[in-house]
């Protein structure tokens, strides 16, 4: 096990003491330490790195932020705890910055120091460290020539994911997400393709085999008696397209599909600049009966400007909220008010992200009623999806011969 580098920036002389001693004692490595950001400055210049920052905030002189701007600029600092005595809203737009600055922050012990808190977390950092690498890592693009000859293959396939009633996990629609299915690495996220089909325009093609996918799946469903409302993704540039809403109403058609069963998800941050024929397509496609979902919302700056102007009729929670509940109270103040807007407006909420079962009760306790995420289920192939709504189908004849009702 690799030895590491601590740096204690602390300006309380005795916690400083009691830190750096604990350290010494339990810890094998070097321990340096600082009264203030100038300190921690020369100490950085005399070390080759810092593997962990131990990050206390207010002081004079260079405080803890200033510092921490300073860490990045000279590469040496790769990790982050914050310990310091700050309003815990304060600590947590302290990490929101260490994210921004591209520094690992691996958690906040607050005061007084915890050295078992700390030996969890350093724990933590050796884990990420020796962590092995992925065959396409996050960041690892494929080249055009292999995107296209995915396209021409159709090697890009759609995944489902369910939305349910939080309550019962009624089925009440899904997601059509977009995943390719690559000879070599597998089954691959949007994150290691979207960046090239961007670059080269290729977000139209992509969209159009999905669709045709998802349509095909709703015919095949509706024969069968399961009707399923599905939501397909929007990329900004699309709203640009005149043919756009010229060619939705006649795949439609063809399929036999209500416009009603059909919801396109637009993110809010891609309509801040977005031109007038993209507003027009938007209010194009409400009038031809399809709903219209903000995806993200509030993660952008002009959520609620963007949502009295267009014609929304469903907001999907940022999955973020979800994940902060428990850490930030203001984010389950956040959910509680997206409740009371969705009602106001008359439109549907739906909370992303819902991956463990005290979220679902924090959110039914909040008021929400809809989500989706791994808690009920992961993205899945078309196969696996229609299994998963025959499942559901049969919990529904079941219930009906109990007398209750239900709707698929």
């Amino acid at each position: 096990m690799r030895d590491l580098t601590v740096l204690v920036l602390e300006d309380e002389l005795f916690q400083r003491l009691v830190t750096v001693t604990a350290l010494e004692t339990l810890f094998p490595g070097t321990v340096l330490q600082a009264a203030d950001g100038h300190e921690a400055v020369a100490a950085l210049e005399g070390c080759e790195h810092v593997d962990i920052l131990l990050c206390d905030l207010k002081m004079a002189g260079m405080d803890g932020l200033a510092f921490l701007r300073h860490a990045t600029s000279s590469g040496k600092v790769r990790a982050v705890i914050l310990c310091s005595g700050l309003d815990p809203v304060l600590r947590q737009a302290t990490v929101l910055m260490i994210h921004c600055l591209g520094l690992i922050f691996l958690g906040d012990l607050g005061k007084p120091f915890n050295i078992g808190g700390f030996s969890q977390l350093a724990n933590r950092y050796r884990m990420l460290c020796n962590a092995s690498p992925k065959s396409l890592s996050s960041t690892e693009m494929p080249s055009l020539s292999e995107v296209l000859q995915g396209l021409d293959n159709g090697a890009f396939e759609a995944y489902y994911q369910p939305k349910v009633t939080l309550q019962e996990e009624i089925l009440v629609g899904a997601e059509v997400l977009a995943r390719w299915v690559h000879p070599e690495w597998g089954v691959l996220a949007p994150a290691h393709f979207l960046p090239v089909l961007e670059q080269h325009n290729l977000i139209d093609r992509m969209f159009w085999h999905l669709f045709e996918q998802g349509l095909a799946l709703h015919q095949r469903m509706s024969a069968q008696g399961m009707l399923i409302s599905l939501a397909f993704n929007l990329h900004p540039a699309q709203l640009a397209c005149s043919t756009l809403t010229e060619r939705i109403p006649i795949m439609l058609k063809r399929a036999h599909v209500p416009s009603t069963c059909v919801t396109f998800e637009i993110t809010e941050s891609g309509l801040l600049s977005a031109p007038a024929n993209s507003l027009e397509n938007l209010v194009r496609l409400r009038i031809l009966g399809c709903g219209l979902a903000m995806d993200d919302f509030g993660a952008g700056y002009s959520s609620l400007d963007r949502l009295s102007e267009l014609p929304f009729n469903e907001i999907k929670l940022d999955r973020a909220f979800v994940s902060k509940m428990q850490s930030q109270p203001r984010s389950a103040a956040i959910i509680s008010c997206s409740v009371a807007l969705a009602q106001a407006l008359d439109i549907s909420l739906v909370i992303e992200g819902v991956e463990t079962t005290e979220q679902r009760n924090r959110l039914l306790g909040l008021g929400c009623t809809t989500a989706q995420g791994y808690l009920f289920a992961r993205p899945m192939p078309k196969s696996h999806f229609i299994d998963y709504c025959r499942s559901r189908l049969i919990a529904h004849v079941e219930v009906l011969n109990k007398g209750k009702s239900f709707e698929l």
